[in-house]
C-alpha cells in the first residue's frame, strides 16, 4: 500500500502564491505518474498537472499553464506544485495522485485532499 500526504494549502489573496507538497510512503516500486488533480464545488475533478516519470514529461491543464509548476521531490518520493498568480477560480480541493506499473498492472493512489481558497 502507498500513502500520500499533502501539505501547503490554505487561504491566499488573488495574485498570491502557494506551494503544495505531497510525500509518498509505503511500497514504492515503479512510479509511472505523479500528479495533482482538483475539484471545485459542483464541478468534476480535473487534472491540474502531472509528470510522466519514465519520459520525464510534464502536462498542464490549459487554465494553469504559465502559472503553475509541477516538480518531482525525489527525497520525499513525492511531488510539489508551485502555484503563482492564483485566481479565485483556482479555489478547490487539490489531491495528489500516484500511479505505479508493476508487472504490467496499474496501481493508483490518492491523497486525502487539501483545500486551496483564493479570495480577497
Amino acid at each position: 500500500q502507498v500513502q500520500l500526504v499533502e501539505s501547503g494549502g490554505g487561504l491566499v489573496q488573488p495574485g498570491g502564491s502557494l506551494r503544495l507538497s505531497c510525500a509518498a510512503s509505503g511500497r514504492l516500486v515503479r512510479i509511472a505518474v505523479l500528479g495533482w488533480y482538483r475539484q471545485a464545488p459542483g464541478k468534476e475533478r480535473e487534472l491540474v498537472a502531472r509528470i510522466l516519470v519514465p519520459a520525464r514529461e510534464t502536462n498542464y491543464a490549459d487554465s494553469v499553464k504559465g502559472r503553475f509548476t509541477i516538480s518531482r521531490e525525489v527525497v520525499k518520493n513525492g511531488v510539489s506544485l508551485q502555484m503563482n498568480n492564483l485566481k479565485p477560480e483556482d479555489t478547490a480541493v487539490y489531491s495528489c495522485y500516484l500511479r505505479q506499473v508493476i508487472a504490467g498492472d496499474s496501481y493508483e493512489s490518492w491523497g486525502q485532499g487539501i483545500q486551496v481558497t483564493v479570495s480577497s
